[in-house]
């Protein structure tokens, strides 16, 4: 276990320590503070521009019959998304991260003193720690750059319109967000993050392992790993307008597309359109599929770390979970 702890402690002070971590980390919540602001002055204009007082009146009669449910579709939309990004990105970066020991022979040095399963779940912690950290941060700097936003910018700013709806609105924004259940919504959030990562995460350390210095070879056995999850996110853009329907229920329950189909259900309301039953058995298969799906990932990585020079195909890699190790 403390060896484990040294390989985690290794690659995420490598990587926060990168310049392009702390950029990232400090542009993303700039840029979407400067969406926020757009959006907000642009708001105001729009309503300045109605023609008659009817057609506004008529503007916030349909803005206040979906306010409950465009404030779902946002946040669903939006936490789905970005647990598809993370999975994209940290999973690659964990399938880079051990192909390059790979390939410098690094991993022989260090599969010497730590096991296979070691090592690899040390990378995949370690990263996944990277990215629960930077999210953790753009939570933080998205909220005070938001409220640095409307303590500086006068009401005036956002011209005469801006100071007759501005209270009206941020009103109609506070009510929208009390019809969604923010702790819960964060806490699976956090659970379909941390899991999802985990489960793609180790079938990315068992590519990685298997790879040769040959990008079409590569990206051959890398297809099969990032097609589910895409599939996921085209799933969920039908889910999110039907979170009611058979493929919603369904979908939710397949750990490959649970973490990114659920969090676009969630903020439609649980238990009114997500039943506990539904939720607390997605969270256990997505947790079971971890489990056997690490256990496959150790099997392949155990022999793909230290093979060289042969082209790997998905139906080699099958026959090495069959070994008996």
């Amino acid at each position: 276990m403390n060896k484990t702890w040294l390989i985690i402690k290794r690659e995420y002070l490598t990587r926060v320590r990168n310049r392009t971590f702390i950029i990232s980390t400090f542009l993303t919540p700039l840029f979407f503070v400067g969406l926020i602001a757009a959006i907000v002055f642009i708001s105001p204009k729009d309503m300045a521009n109605q023609k008659t007082v009817r057609e506004a009146e008529i503007v916030k009669e349909n803005m206040a019959k979906n306010e409950k449910s465009g404030v779902a579709y946002g946040v669903g939309y939006a936490s789905s998304f970005l647990i598809y990004i993370s999975i994209l990105i940290y999973g690659t970066m964990v399938m880079r991260g051990v192909s390059e020991e790979k390939t410098n022979r690094i991993a022989e040095i260090i599969i010497s003193s730590v096991k296979p399963f070691q090592l690899m779940m040390g990378k995949i912690i370690g990263i996944g720690a990277v990215g629960l950290t930077q999210f953790i941060m753009w939570l933080v700097l998205v909220v005070v750059f938001v409220l640095v936003l409307f303590t500086v910018l006068p009401p005036d700013a956002l011209g005469e319109a801006g100071k007759q709806s501005s209270a009206p609105d941020t009103a109609a924004l506070q009510a929208s967000l009390m019809t969604i259940n923010l702790p819960l919504i964060l806490f699976c959030f956090l659970f379909y993050f941390i899991f999802g990562y985990l489960f793609y995460a180790s079938l990315f350390a068992a590519v990685g392992s298997a790879v040769s210095e040959d990008a079409q070879d590569t990206q051959s056995l890398l297809l099969p790993v990032t097609m589910p999850v895409i599939l996921a996110i085209a799933i969920m853009v039908q889910v999110i307008m039907k979170p009611v329907s058979s493929l919603a229920t369904w979908s939710s329950m397949v750990p490959f597309f649970s973490p990114v189909v659920m969090m676009a259900r969630i903020p439609f309301g649980v238990p009114g359109t997500v039943p506990w039953w539904e939720l607390i058995a997605s969270m256990l298969l997505l947790v079971a599929g971890f489990l056997f799906i690490t256990w496959l990932s150790a099997k392949i990585y155990r022999t793909g770390i230290l093979l060289y020079g042969k082209k790997t195909t998905w139906k080699e890699m099958w026959k090495w979970t069959l070994k008996r190790n």
